[in-house]
């Protein structure tokens, strides 16, 4: 069985591609000629370059493979604006689908992986869970860039046979949002916005892993999946999980207004526009801070293909706080050998 992982390179395709192996198929992963490779040294795997700006020249670069599944991973989640967002995360994925198409090549299944900011702001007062029967609303330019995506893949042909998984936060090693949250927290600091209370979901890295071939698997086509524990957090809860594993007794809570998180984000946006860069602080940002209920109903992935999560928050901040002190004990010894 050969499978094709499109946006392989980074943080959570790596870890698609370390399952891949894990279950035995011929891996390939589809990189651009500037995508690290930081995540992809199992010399089992194989490699495809694809150029996404050029539809025929994408063509010409599939047309000599066939695969049984087709992992669509590619994706930007910060960009300088709805263009650069639109280009990255709807014309790439129309472009490559177009090229299977006019190739005649037909997976068995092609996944894509979307995200929960498709589906938009929960409900606020009573805290019920968001479904995939919800009609999308989507309040930032990241979310309104994938439900564009998933539109297009619901117009496609129907013997085209998409699945969809919208994951929410994802966290692990490498992750760089959260790891600015468990940094914060290991210099005796947590950051929260907004008084009301605010309920938080997560999925680790390994658990959308394993969801990813067991919905190829298993699931039937033409669904959409919510990817999340099946439980929601409190930041305090989140806070207290990560003093522990850091070891920090005396963390503070601090707690910032909306409306100064929202200047913060302009300003912020601002200067990223100015100097043409995507910036953490943006408006997009400032919508899913702001976002009070983030829990989700995942009975339709656990009915359809058996989706479980072994690992809870606990056990996942383990895991990812372990990496992040052995990175940082690894970056006080190489500054020892600089100095």
């Amino acid at each position: 069985m050969k499978v094709l992982i499109v946006g392989a390179g980074g943080f959570i395709g790596g870890f698609i591609a370390r399952e891949a192996l894990s279950r035995g198929y011929e891996t390939w992963c589809g990189v651009r000629e500037s995508t690290s490779r930081r995540y992809l040294t199992d010399p089992a795997l194989k490699f495809i370059t694809l150029d996404y700006d050029d539809p025929q020249k994408l063509t010409d670069q599939l047309k000599d493979g066939q695969w049984d599944y087709v992992v669509y991973n590619l994706g930007a989640t910060k960009c300088v604006n709805f263009s650069d967002f639109n280009q990255i995360n709807y014309v790439y994925l129309r472009n490559f689908c177009e090229a299977m198409i006019n190739n005649n090549q037909h997976p068995a299944k092609f996944l894509y992986m979307s995200s929960l900011s498709a589906i938009g702001p929960g409900d606020e007062k009573t805290y019920s869970p968001l479904t995939n029967s919800m009609i999308p609303q989507p309040n930032t330019r990241y979310g309104l860039s994938k439900i564009k995506a998933e539109t297009l893949l619901q117009t496609l042909p129907a013997e085209f046979p998409w699945i969809i998984l919208r994951p929410t936060g994802v966290y692990g090693p490498h992750e760089q949002d959260y790891l600015m949250m468990i940094k914060s927290i290991d210099a005796h600091f947590d950051f929260g916005v907004g008084f009301r209370r605010q309920m938080l979901t997560f999925i680790y890295v390994e658990d959308l892993a394993r969801a990813v071939f067991d919905a190829l698997e298993n699931a039937p086509v033409h669904r959409k999946y919510i990817i999340s524990e099946p439980r929601a957090y409190s930041q305090k809860e989140f806070r207290r999980i990560v003093a522990r594993e850091l070891g920090r007794r005396l963390v503070v809570p601090v707690r910032l207004p909306l409306w100064a998180l929202k200047i913060a984000c302009a300003v912020s946006e601002k200067y990223g526009a100015a100097k043409m860069q995507a910036v953490t602080l943006n408006s997009d940002k400032y919508n899913i801070m702001a976002q009070r209920n983030w829990a989700c109903d995942i009975s339709d992935a656990q009915r359809d293909f058996g989706f479980s999560p072994q690992i809870d928050l606990e056990e996942g901040i383990r895991r990812t706080v372990r990496a992040y002190l052995t990175e940082k004990k690894a970056q006080k010894q190489r500054k020892k050998k600089v100095d």
